[in-house]
């Protein structure tokens, strides 16, 4: 596709996209075309049909390209982005060791430049929504929601709402903090207000966030699950993400962590359970029967967790789940890769299930699964008439998709955001070929790069391992000559 192509898909009006293929949740049809009005898909259907029933509409035909909806990341940090590499390698509970030391440092500009920066690797990624979990920088949420917006990515954004002086500090999951923020009632507070102060916003969508079920009293988890159902949003909270957190759940409440919540009625359609990653067969049971959502975080299970989220059983058992990066990388395609991938290692191999899901299970979380855990299932997540134009347009005609069998597969396994051609929010290019369509995407690298470098330094950080390249320099030293120079 050349410049004038890119022209006639960022004029005014209605726009006729008339591509190879679009997805839909069936599968890919042939000879489909959409109408996109006002941010929306005014219609889906016979391509012949909609170009006699709308000649208004600028037409646009999109040889090689398959049009389908874009990838929703249902568990990021945006502002943990300076981090990046910091937490190769580290032992699995880093969030007090890093992640607050990170936020903590962080001031306006900087938490701005963070989320942006994060949203754009994600819209390069083909995610055209992203669940923030609540930023710990001592700055105004809305700073996020600022960049969300500047970035053109629609954006759940979760405000934190601990409120426990009991959390002991030693979990170090992406969670708790080891204290509170401020007492009960001016977390509720605050909570209406952040509810009631999107309401209409056509890109940002608020949302609660819990770090840990023990950051919170009580009294809060309550409360913020009834706020939220009220309200039609959702709650994020770490959930059953490492042994230790289960262990002190156990030792302070005889229940694991999913067990509480159920206990003091915080499970429910209103509640993001992130990780999962440790679940009981009763557990699952808890979610199925509650219609609890979870975010399945297949790459944050590899870097850092303590075990892989049993996300096929979850399919099985009709387990509302979408997946997340949990900020790890921005690609929809290699995570809706990694997650088949870490169920054949985790559970396929040694039940000797070769499909682990299909193709299609990961491609449904990775994009309506995704937009129904987070609350915006009614908003995006499809490309249906009414919905939301959040979606990609991919190129089909590369070496590794051209010459299909089957499609769905192939994008969950040779898929990479190197073949996403363009991406629509709200029925607006945002990127074409990987750099942003209206703002200078270079500029932002690049002061991002300055204002990292100053923060890292400010921000009291601890880290278990040295950097590879200094560990590998520790490791040659010790190793004796003539082992050198053989290795050579």
């Amino acid at each position: 596709m050349n410049q004038p192509e890119r022209e006639l898909l960022t004029g005014p009006g209605p726009l006729l996209l008339v591509p190879d293929a679009v997805l839909l949740p069936e599968g890919p049809v042939d000879g489909l075309a959409v109408v996109i009005d006002d941010g929306r898909f005014e219609a889906v259907g016979p391509a012949d049909e909609l170009e006699r029933t709308h000649p208004r509409s600028r037409a646009v035909r999109l040889p090689g390209r398959l049009l389908m909806p874009g990838f929703v990341d249902a568990h990021h940090h945006l502002t943990q982005s300076f981090g990046a590499a910091l937490a190769f390698g580290e032992p699995s509970e880093i969030f007090r060791r890093v992640w607050v030391p990170l936020e903590g440092a962080l001031d306006e500009e900087s938490a701005y430049t963070a989320a942006k920066l994060a949203a754009l690797e994600a819209l390069r990624g083909g995610f055209t929504t992203v669940a923030d979990a609540g930023t710990r920088a001592g700055v105004d949420v809305d700073v996020v929601a600022s960049a969300a917006r500047d970035a053109g990515i629609r954006c759940v954004l979760g405000l934190v709402c601990n409120d426990a002086d009991g959390a002991d500090g030693a979990d170090g999951t992406d969670g708790g903090d080891g204290g509170a923020t401020e007492a009960g009632p001016a977390v509720l507070r605050n909570a209406e207000k952040h509810l009631a102060r999107y309401a209409g916003d056509p890109l940002v969508h608020a949302s609660l966030a819990i770090s840990i079920p023990e950051a919170a009293t009580e009294r809060t988890l309550r409360a913020t699950a009834r706020l939220a159902a009220e309200s039609g949003a959702v709650v994020q909270i770490h959930v059953n993400e490492h042994l230790a957190g289960v262990e002190r759940s156990l030792l302070r409440h005889g229940l694991r962590p999913l067990e509480h919540l159920h206990r003091i009625g915080a499970l429910g359609p209103q509640l993001l359970a992130a990780h999962a990653a440790l679940l009981t067969p009763h557990e699952l049971t808890l979610l199925a029967d509650t219609g609890t959502a979870v975010s399945y975080n297949p790459v944050a299970s590899a870097w850092k967790g303590n075990a892989v989220a049993p996300a096929t059983a979850m399919a099985e058992r009709g387990i509302r789940f979408g997946l997340g990066t949990d900020g790890t990388r921005g690609d929809g395609f290699r995570l809706a890769e990694a997650a088949e991938f870490a169920q054949r290692l985790a559970y396929g191999l040694s039940t000797g299930d070769s499909s682990c899901g299909a193709g299609w299970t990961w491609l449904e979380t990775a994009t309506r699964g995704g937009a129904d855990a987070v609350g915006l299932g009614a908003r995006t997540g499809i490309i249906a008439p009414g919905l939301a134009a959040d979606f990609l347009l991919v190129d089909i005609g590369t070496p590794e998709l051209s010459l299909s069998w089957d499609l769905p597969w192939e994008l969950v396994r040779r898929g990479n955001r190197d073949q996403i051609t363009a991406v629509f929010v709200a029925g607006r290019l945002r990127v074409w070929h990987g750099r942003p369509a209206d703002w200078d995407g270079a500029a932002l690298v690049r002061r991002a790069a300055e204002l990292a470098r100053a923060t890292v330094r400010k921000a009291d950080i601890t880290r278990v391992h040295r950097t590879s390249t200094a560990a590998r320099a520790l490791h040659q030293s010790r190793e004796p000559a003539g082992e050198r120079r053989a290795a050579r």
